[in-house]
């Protein structure tokens, strides 16, 4: 499993005219500005947070997941060299490999960890019907092969680019074409009968 320090070591050099929004961000925070370190946090904390929650389908887990994951941003952020790939790349990547951690960790422990789900209140009306709905798309996108899931929360839920997520993935951006052409007709095929109401942003 690749560490921060080997991301950092060993980032994809992005094209001379890329340019990366959160490089002095970074710059200040590796000096210790804490302002910095606080507006890199209000930036990515709740993205970090949903694509560890929708990665690990579990959001105690994504919030210690996030709460690490900045952590070796802090640990780390002095090191950064601007040219080796995007601050938002390494972040993504960061957080992707602690999810696969706890991911490996959850299936060596699965008996002993299985429990009960978190029940939660019913909510009246139109909210009822929204969670309803978004319950329903988690429930499949959680069925999807792994690689899948990754690939379509990357450029669905967090709304990046093929290269950048290709690049989190390790993967050519042909591969990732591939993973999210699989993945999108899975989940169609998962919520066939709701497709028409559920599917429309991945069409």
């Amino acid at each position: 499993m690749a560490t921060a320090e080997d991301d950092v070591a060993h980032g994809r050099p992005l094209p001379a005219s890329a340019v990366d929004p959160d490089l002095e961000l970074v710059r200040r925070a590796g000096a210790g500005d804490a302002p910095a370190c606080a507006a890199l946090v209000d930036r990515y904390l709740a993205k970090v947070t949903a694509f560890a929650g929708r990665t690990l389908a579990n959001r105690a887990d994504a919030e210690e997941v996030a709460q690490e994951v900045f952590l070796r941003v802090w640990q780390h952020a002095g090191s950064w060299r601007a040219g080796d790939a995007r601050f938002s790349t390494w972040l993504y990547r960061v957080t992707l490999n602690l999810c696969h951690d706890r991911l490996r960790r959850r299936r060596e422990t699965a008996l002993d960890a299985a429990g009960d789900p978190a029940s939660e209140a019913p909510l009246p009306g139109a909210d009822l019907q929204r969670n309803a709905v978004v319950a329903r798309v988690e429930a499949a996108l959680a069925q999807l092969p792994e690689r899948q899931r990754e690939a379509v929360v990357l450029c669905h839920y967090q709304e990046l680019g093929n290269i950048e997520a290709a690049a989190i993935l390790d993967v050519t951006v042909e591969a990732l074409e591939s993973l999210l052409s699989r993945g999108r007709r899975r989940l169609r095929q998962l919520l066939a009968s709701e497709a028409q109401d559920l599917m429309g942003e991945l069409r």
